[in-house]
């Protein structure tokens, strides 16, 4: 291809990728290193019958006029990121000062808010990621094993979980594990225990929101495995049974190197997409026991009082772990194609 048909065919990518993924990412960097002006606070004199009292109020003119010259805010560089909501340094320099050990430092560190969050998300991302994958490569495995007749209606049950709305499918899921619900009360009997309830525990709010992460992300790698599937070379299989290989085998050796490249796609996909869990913890209403750095973005940005550098913040962290944890996989997939 000449290069300025190339320069024309990925022209408008390039364009759209700028306007909507780079010019915001560089506006979150901006956002975050201002904090909004002060209100200007004036003391004024009130005088009545019975004298004069002075009181506070604000200039709203001088309040405006200084938010009309300064639009982005104060600049106040990396003290968002070092504050107590964030990376807080000063709190985590004194806790490791105090504790007299790593569990005590870490129970310290687990009160930060931001610590907190990022121990959830990157708990929630490396367990629902790899069950993601390995079960829904068994499950493609499965359903190409049934027979033709019965292929279609497999292939619809299977990828029920992302045909329901997610938050139907949550709230069904909570419903089922409320202590009057079949699996809160299945729970409660198999731990001899009648007052046990999920709602009520954190680890076992943990265990269903990636349980729930789970179920509903298998169709995806679910339906990228079976495409893929659909493209092993049958002469190679069939060479591999006349040899002797049995099903477990010819699963390793031949068709799991085969799907591989495809095995990298959806790490890369669900590893984005766990390191960003939200809606979930709102279905579930589990906020009080599971915070991700999402949710800790999305409190910022509600209330009446909106913390946009906070928010601004958390946001640039976020994508700064999600480059840090894509590097592994992005590196390997660079090597492979540069030995090709």
């Amino acid at each position: 291809m000449k290069h300025s048909s190339f320069i024309w065919f990925v022209l408008p990518s390039v364009v759209l990728m700028i306007l909507f993924i780079a010019l915001p990412i560089v506006s979150v960097v901006m956002q975050s290193l201002y904090t909004e002006h002060e209100q200007v606070i004036v003391t004024v004199e009130n005088c009545g019958p019975f004298g004069c009292v002075e009181a506070q109020s604000v200039d709203q003119e001088a309040t405006q006029a200084l938010r009309d010259a300064q639009p982005l805010g104060k600049f106040a560089g990396t003290s968002v990121y070092r504050d107590r909501n964030h990376l807080a340094v000063d709190e985590v320099a004194a806790a490791w000062e105090a504790s007299g050990s790593y569990r005590e430092f870490w129970g310290t560190l687990m009160n930060l808010p931001f610590y907190g969050a990022m121990a959830f998300t990157l708990t929630y991302t490396a367990i629902v990621t790899p069950m993601t994958i390995i079960l829904g490569f068994f499950v493609a495995i499965a359903v190409n094993s049934v027979a033709r007749s019965l292929r279609g209606p497999t292939i619809f049950f299977s990828l029920l979980p992302m045909i329901v709305t997610p938050l139907v499918g949550a709230l069904i899921l909570f419903w089922m594990v409320d202590a009057r619900g079949i699996l809160g009360t299945a729970l409660q009997w198999l731990a001899n225990d009648p007052s046990l309830s999920v709602k009520a525990s954190t680890p076992l709010m943990w265990i269903m929101l990636m349980f729930y992460g789970t179920w509903s992300s298998i169709p995806f790698a679910f339906i990228v495995y079976y495409a893929g599937l659909q493209t092993v070379n049958t002469d190679t299989l069939e060479a591999a049974m006349i040899d002797g290989a049995s099903r477990w085998e010819r699963i390793r050796y031949v068709i799991v190197p085969h799907l591989a490249p495809l095995t990298t796609f959806i790490a890369l996909i669900q590893l984005m997409d766990n390191f960003r869990v939200f809606e979930p913890i709102i279905s579930f209403q589990a906020q009080a026991h599971a915070r991700s750095l999402s949710i800790a973005i999305f409190t910022d940005l509600g209330g009446e009082t909106r913390l946009l550098s906070s928010a601004a913040a958390t946001s640039v962290l976020t994508i700064v772990f999600v480059a840090i944890l894509l590097m592994p996989v992005l590196v390997r997939t660079w090597r492979e194609f540069d030995t090709k």
